[in-house]
């Protein structure tokens, strides 16, 4: 099999990849977007809920709407879109593509930039295989794609951004969410998003875990309980709920399997969900000509994977000659501090934080 040749791929199109090609298509490089879904845009197509922020992150525009104009900016520049279809391997300056027809395509490219997201992470429990138990991502996918209903009582694990969105988003849906519950002793997402489902009637339970999902046919009650400072289940506090579906909503990991294939280097940091890949502040990883960006460098927001995405593009297209350096410099200038200003809050500086030592380790590796 001859392999295809290509400028720039970016695998995953979601807003760190639509983002990365727009940059890179922009000053002339031609681009190729691989993505196993059948539209590009990836979790904004979940998000419809408005952003907000300043008016350079799209304050006030749904998610939604800003995935169909990152979409269409790129088909204007002519970049190719390849969906449905899986990058299933990366052995040197090959990547092997899964197509439509389960058929198989090799691509060489020039450079590389990986884009691919995260995964949500599980959580067992005793009734956890039941039908009812999902995670969130998926019920967002049912409501907010699909229009499907998930469920009539709906209990949800975790009270970061995601769970705290997800159930707003749930009761838009037209379902009754009947708790939140959360192991720590604070809600982990932003007050913003807490105060929306608080208004709603929403109960919060912190210092509170999951201890058991009872049913037959599917999910008909929880059993929740308390946990102490350790986070260990605190006896005789038990409580019942009726609930038909569990949405469980407890972290994400970086996807790192294709960066892993490459050779790149990993660094391990909690705040930015587990092992990342070791980068520059251009995104550039420890293997030549191989970037990354958004959720694979470090779980983090959609508008800051968008402007990791727009370093990665500039970077890759420059590195092929395409960007005067001068331009490349005051735009990745440009860019960092959109990055900073994103950075803001406990969470956000936190995030930033492990970023600086992402960077720091790269260069102590290139020395």
């Amino acid at each position: 099999m001859k392999p295809k040749n290509s400028e720039i791929l970016v695998i995953g199109g979601g807003p760190a990849g639509l983002s990365a090609a727009i940059e890179a298509a922009g000053f002339g490089a031609a681009v190729t977007v691989v993505d196993e879904n059948d539209r590009a845009g990836g979790q904004l197509f979940k998000q419809i809920h408005k952003f907000f922020g300043s008016a350079r992150h799209q304050a006030g525009i749904r998610g939604v709407n800003i995935g169909r104009r990152l979409i269409s900016k790129a088909t204007n520049l002519g970049v190719e879109m390849m969906l449905q279809t899986t990058a299933v391997g990366i052995f040197g300056d090959l990547v092997a593509l899964e197509i439509p027809k389960d058929e198989m395509e090799v691509m060489k490219p020039s450079r590389v930039i990986l884009a691919l997201g995260a995964s949500e992470n599980p959580f067992s429990f005793p009734g956890w295989t039941l039908p009812g138990v999902m995670n969130a991502g998926a019920a967002q996918t049912f409501i907010n794609i699909h229009r499907v209903s998930v469920g009539e009582k709906i209990l949800i694990v975790g009270s970061g951004n995601v769970g705290l969105i997800v159930a707003y988003q749930l009761l838009q849906a037209g379902s009754e969410v009947v708790g939140i519950v959360e192991a720590l002793p604070e809600i982990g997402g932003w007050a913003v998003h807490a105060s929306k489902v608080r208004r709603q009637g929403i109960p919060i339970y912190t210092s509170h875990t999951i201890k058991e999902a009872i049913g037959t046919d599917r999910v008909s009650r929880v059993v929740i309980q308390e946990v102490d400072e350790r986070l260990t289940p605190v006896p005789g506090t038990e409580q019942e709920i009726e609930a038909d579906t569990v949405c469980l909503a407890v972290g994400m990991s970086p996807r790192v399997r294709l960066a892993q294939m490459r050779g790149c280097k990993l660094i391990y940091l909690s705040s930015l969900g587990g092992f990342v890949p070791i980068h520059a502040s251009d995104m550039e990883t420890t293997e030549r000509g191989f970037f990354v960006a958004g959720d694979t460098t470090g779980v983090e927001e959609a508008s800051t994977a968008m402007e990791e995405g727009k370093l990665a593009g500039i970077a890759a297209a420059s590195s092929l000659g395409y960007v005067p350096r001068a331009q490349r410099e005051e735009r990745l200038r440009e860019i960092n501090a959109s990055l900073r200003e994103l950075r803001i809050g406990p969470f956000g500086k936190e995030r930033g934080e492990a970023k600086e030592k992402v960077v720091k380790a790269h260069e102590q590796f290139s020395r």
